[in-house]
């Protein structure tokens, strides 16, 4: 099981940034030992001062696929859910800035946080779906689907391209503008067309 994870999919983060704009889609890998057990607080690590929360709509592969066409990668999900890459940015600057892969930055342990699982039958549609991040009670980010520069098939296709998917495979498909900074007791809720699909303490 992998976490395959899209960067620089949302025009506004990339500019709050000041990344360059892709021509293809950026991809990465997060362990599965990432991924943050469901009832469990986030525990800032020791090693970075600058924890962000960047949260994302998520699809569940269901069956192995290589090579992938765009048109057929809706066969490759049933459910989505909302979750959060954290990502250690002073780490991640300093690794980028050395020209040096920067997992270390992405693929921490607690670094993945998985919301429920949903059917995407339950949505009209996918490529128009609000979600927002809730830092205390307060609305730090919100996105819809539609600004995405790929959407979640071209992903899938474009992914399967370079890696075999399999089944329990997880696509993280980026992040919108506004993220920010964890401090310790922050309270984070993830809401998906207003259904709250995870939440979280910061310590």
């Amino acid at each position: 099981m992998k976490l395959i994870c899209a960067g620089r999919n949302y025009a506004e983060h990339i500019e709050e940034l000041q990344n360059s704009r892709p021509e293809s889609p950026v991809l990465f890998i997060k362990p599965d030992s990432a991924i943050l057990p469901r009832e469990q607080d986030f525990y800032i690590p020791e090693f970075s001062d600058s924890i962000h929360y960047e949260v994302e709509l998520l699809v569940k592969i269901v069956k192995v696929g290589k090579h992938i066409s765009e048109a057929f990668a809706p066969r490759y999900y049933n459910e989505v859910s909302l979750g959060i890459d954290f990502t250690a940015r002073d780490l991640q600057d300093k690794l980028k800035a050395k020209g040096l892969p920067w997992e270390k930055a992405k693929g921490f342990d607690g670094a993945a946080v998985i919301g429920k699982w949903v059917s995407k039958d339950q949505f009209a549609d996918l490529g128009n779906l609000n979600f927002t991040l809730e830092k205390n009670g307060e609305v730090v980010q919100q996105g819809n689907t539609a600004h995405m520069l790929w959407n979640t098939d071209q992903l899938i296709a474009y992914a399967s391209t370079f890696f075999t998917l399999k089944k329990g495979d997880i696509l993280f498909t980026g992040t919108p503008a506004g993220v920010g900074k964890v401090a310790s007791n922050d309270y984070l809720s993830g809401k998906l067309e207003g259904q709250t699909m995870f939440s979280l303490n910061v310590r």
